[in-house]
């Protein structure tokens, strides 16, 4: 096996050992940074492998307000949307960066030319002295970390673990964790309610008879997801709004209404429940088969399009982000219009 790779293999099962131990209480007047879920790459010379699973640069999520049941799930941007495939943000005290990296140093495979490089680096002042204990409670060690989707661009974030002051801005050529890249990452976790619609009247759709559809205003409200890092005192909400509802009949042979197959939100509700007595009107949302589905059924889509727009730490007023579809298939069953014969 390669040495690079043993040493990347190796730097893993260490630095997996490093993360339980980045949860024990830290030393006097330091902060505990732990608590996410993404994890930092150990990046050191040639090596891009290793992980962490512990520190994830302290971001906490609240989906407390978030869509929640069986049916719920991620939506899928409309837009031009890109995740941020790597950021940089805090992901150690100085104690707990001197208890990961001295476990590595353990591991005979890491090779004694890189080992030297980094006790240069992080003890004997080249340019940082033992860790920079003697600046607990002042600053946060900073590192790379991927997005765990791994879009491309993720091992970009490559370079060494390095120091940032407390109340001091990090550099500026880095992709630094800001309220911006928490509000995409909150989109990533927004769940919205399934799009089953009602359909009326009930039982078997006619041909050529108005078909009514609404969905629930109960269920479809306002979700958001809030990101936060604690250390930074920033965070950032990002908040999906219902706006329209579209029909797609699952056949040709069918009209909409409106004939643009788009329902709109209006006040809470989209679509208007069916009422006895309004099987021939027109319905505000809805459609018409113009033709039987057979021994067989159509597969009607519902898509619900959600606004998303994000508020955050130094931002002023909502910020957009691209919106958001999510939508779901139901069986519809047309049957011909049965004639007597007098």
């Amino acid at each position: 096996m390669p040495a690079v790779k043993t040493r990347a293999l190796a730097l893993t099962a260490v630095a997996a050992m490093a993360a339980v131990a980045l949860t024990t209480t830290p030393a006097v007047a330091e902060k505990e940074i732990g608590g996410g879920t993404e994890a930092p790459p150990v990046v050191s010379g040639d090596q891009q492998g290793g992980s962490l699973t512990a520190t994830a640069g302290g971001i906490s999520y609240d989906e407390s307000k978030n869509g929640s049941g069986p049916r719920s799930g991620t939506i899928a941007p409309t837009g031009d949307y890109s995740p941020p495939p790597c950021w940089y943000g805090p992901a150690y005290t100085p104690a707990q960066f001197k208890k990961e990296r001295e476990a590595v140093w353990a591991v005979d495979s890491t090779g004694a030319s890189w080992d030297l490089e980094q006790r240069k680096r992080y003890v004997e002042g080249e340019p940082y002295k033992n860790f920079n204990l003697d600046k607990a409670g002042k600053g946060y060690w900073w590192s790379g970390f991927p997005n765990k989707t791994y879009p491309p661009g993720w091992d970009k974030c490559d370079r060494e673990t390095f120091w940032v002051d407390e109340n001091e801005p990090p550099p500026a050529d880095i992709p630094a964790i800001d309220a911006e890249i928490l509000a995409k990452l909150a989109y990533a976790r927004i769940r919205v309610p399934g799009t089953k619609v009602s359909l009326a009247p009930e039982g078997e759709t006619k041909v050529n008879l108005p078909t009514w559809a609404w969905l629930d205003g109960t269920e479809f409200k306002p979700v958001s997801v809030t990101a936060r890092v604690d250390v930074l005192d920033i965070e950032a909400t990002t908040t999906a709004t219902p706006i329209s509802l579209k029909i797609d009949p699952g056949t040709s042979d069918a009209e909409t209404y409106p004939a643009s197959g788009v329902c709109d939100l209006v006040g809470d509700k989209i679509g208007t429940p069916y009422a006895k007595g309004k099987a021939k009107e027109t319905p505000p949302c809805g459609v018409k088969y113009l033709r039987s589905s057979g021994d067989g059924s159509y597969p009607l889509k519902a898509t619900v399009t959600w606004k998303i727009r994000w508020t955050g730490t130094g931002v002023d007023g909502e910020q957009p982000l691209p919106d958001g579809e999510f939508g779901a298939e139901q069986d519809v069953v047309v049957q011909e219009i049965q004639s007597i014969n007098r």
